[in-house]
């Protein structure tokens, strides 16, 4: 009997379907007595949550620095912060995991509960986290196989075509719409296979909307009237406004597989962290300068929380001796580097802590700018600080009383960060998105992409030898080599296409996605 294996990075095959056998029918015989020939959509929906979760763990090895969270002395381990060209094709990794994985998990569960009237809610819920999933991996890369994408086992499509990110966008929005409508408390739903809101159909329409409300705010610069309407119809859905309702996945723990840890927490751990000694760090990780430097000049209170230095062998979380690293640094350990701060163990990589998805920070500061722009009654120094508040709690609604925030101190830092409503809007979006900055991390994904929609936080590129960017940030993720021999027709097409229409030079990481129009 001859196998043939066909691997296509965007084939989207389930584990275990990728086997074409050419051979006789010997019957029974060929039949394996365990084998489970009808998926139980309640399985694979728990696996496409922590899968779709870990993802930003790969996010997170890439942006961390390049949002100059964390930098490395390491070429390899520092390319997010230095841009290094011989390591560029690292940024294609988010794209060769997801696909196998979250996105033909979920395109599963879809194909396994759609035709049957009384899973309607495991339907929509499936249909809002297919959109997340997408979400994260169309706005680093831009055009995806999306219409095609997953359909090589059911349809046969082993060489999908791209779909435009304009049309990614127009699909995505009108999913959440549909499917946020179609929920209701009264039929069925996950119940324990959802591992982020345990089934409860009303939290995962706020988490619809909330999504909504931040894809319509992508699309300020690209078609300022599209995102008007798609944040002013995901505002009176009803968006995340308690911490009750954050998404998070909440049931990891730090003994259990590497699938049941905090994703982040887990890779920063493993890659860096593991020895807690500050000096023998396998990658040559530390926080970046920059961090560091803005929080100890605003008198963060989170600085004890996020970050420690090493001093005779316990981590020291005292705010007036921590230090980052240079993101400039080339090839060895600079002289001070067990002096230099790290992320602290007691929370930021603490595996059995939530990981968050959505928040109620996120939110506030999202609606924050919808004020300013006339899309929301609500007051935007009110909500800016309402965001900030909801950043100091996230931590202790992550880690617990290790991640606690007296309420003095964060009341005193209101006080002095009070927003500047004299200033234009351009002005008072810079310290909105400053702030969520310095309060999303560790999750740098939607920082970025406030970033390259808006330029805030004003962030200085790193000058490093040998870039690949010409000593700006990373604009977009680069597609995987496989595509280009294994899917080359289509991968041919969206590169042509997008440099046609998006204004890139090649598929590279200076490329700007469709809805990315800032610096063009």
């Amino acid at each position: 009997m001859k196998i043939f294996i066909k691997k296509y990075a965007s084939l989207l095959l389930l584990p275990g379907m990728l086997l074409v056998n050419a051979c006789d029918d010997f019957g029974d015989v060929n039949v394996n007595p365990n084998a489970i020939s009808t998926p139980t959509p309640d399985y694979i929906f728990s696996k496409s949550l922590y899968d779709g979760t870990a993802v930003l763990a790969n996010h997170a090895s890439l942006l961390l620095g390049n949002m100059q969270y964390t930098t490395s002395y390491n070429d390899v381990a520092g390319f997010g912060s230095k841009y290094v060209a011989a390591q560029q094709l690292r940024s294609s990794s988010v794209f060769t995991d997801s696909y196998p994985n979250q996105i033909n998990e979920i395109t599963e569960v879809i194909n396994a509960v759609q035709d049957e009237p009384a899973n309607v809610n495991k339907l929509s819920i499936a249909r809002i986290w297919r959109v997340f999933c997408y979400s994260r991996l169309t706005d680093v890369y831009g055009d995806i196989p999306y219409i095609e994408g997953a359909q090589g086992y059911i349809q046969g499509i082993y060489q999908p075509k791209y779909t435009p990110q304009s049309e990614i966008y127009a699909d995505m929005l009108k999913e959440l719409q549909e499917a946020t409508a179609a929920l209701n408390s009264s039929d069925v739903s996950f119940g324990v296979a959802d591992v982020i809101y345990g089934g409860n159909t009303d939290q995962w329409k706020k988490f619809g909307y909330s999504l909504m409300l931040r894809l319509g705010m992508h699309l300020t610069e690209v078609s300022n009237s599209t995102a008007e309407e798609w944040v002013k119809r995901a505002i009176a859905g009803g968006v995340i406004l308690q911490d009750a309702d954050i998404a998070a996945i909440r049931n990891y723990n730090a003994t259990g597989q590497t699938i049941t840890r905090n994703p982040i927490a887990y890779s920063l751990f493993q890659s860096d962290y593991i020895a807690g000694n500050g000096r023998t760090n396998p990658e040559g990780g530390k926080y970046q300068e920059t961090f560091i430097d803005s929080l100890q000049a605003n008198d963060d209170p989170r600085l004890p929380i996020l970050s420690i230095v090493w001093v005779d062998g316990t981590p020291n979380n005292d705010p007036d001796i921590q230090q980052g690293m240079a993101d400039d640094i080339n090839g060895s350990a600079p002289a001070n580097f067990g002096d230099l701060s790290e992320p602290n163990p007691a929370t930021v990589l603490l595996q059995s802590g939530l990981q968050l998805i959505f928040t109620t920070q996120e939110v506030n500061f999202l609606l924050a700018e919808a004020a300013l722009r006339g899309w929301y009654s609500g007051t935007p120094a009110d909500l800016y600080e309402d965001g900030i508040r909801a950043g100091m709690r996230q931590w202790q609604i992550a880690v617990g009383a290790a991640g606690a925030i007296g309420s003095q101190d964060v009341d005193d830092y209101v006080a002095a960060h009070p927003l500047v409503t004299t200033g234009d809007v351009d002005s008072q979006l810079e310290q909105i998105y400053t702030q969520f900055w310095m309060g999303a991390f560790p999750d740098a994904t939607e920082v970025y992409n406030v970033y390259r929609r808006l330029g805030y936080p004003a962030l200085t590129p790193n000058n490093y030898g040998g870039n690949a960017t010409g000593n700006q940030l990373i604009r977009r993720f680069m597609y995987p080599t496989s595509e280009q021999s294994l899917n080359t027709t289509s991968y041919n097409e969206a590169v042509q296409r997008q440099i046609s229409e998006n204004g890139w030079v090649t598929d590279n990481l200076n490329g700007h996605v469709w809805w990315d129009v800032n610096g063009r």
